[in-house]
């Protein structure tokens, strides 16, 4: 499950970098841009809940331990 997470943060992080070269500065809420932007906020929240995952996994191993 660790391996696994952490390929799909490495897909997020893929996904971040594919949307800033579709970015067009000087349109940045307009066509493609706005849908960039939303794909690089939607991977950013997949970012977060992945690694919010990752430390409840960890706290769970722990309290096991005890």
């Amino acid at each position: 499950m660790k391996v696994f997470t952490y390929i799909l943060i490495a897909l997020a992080l893929g996904l971040i970098v594919f949307n800033i070269t579709l970015l067009d500065f000087k349109n940045l809420f307009e066509g493609n841009s706005m849908v960039a932007l939303i794909g690089i906020a939607a991977s950013l929240c997949a970012i977060c809940i992945l690694l919010i995952f990752r430390m409840s996994k960890m706290i769970d191993e722990k309290t096991k331990e005890m």
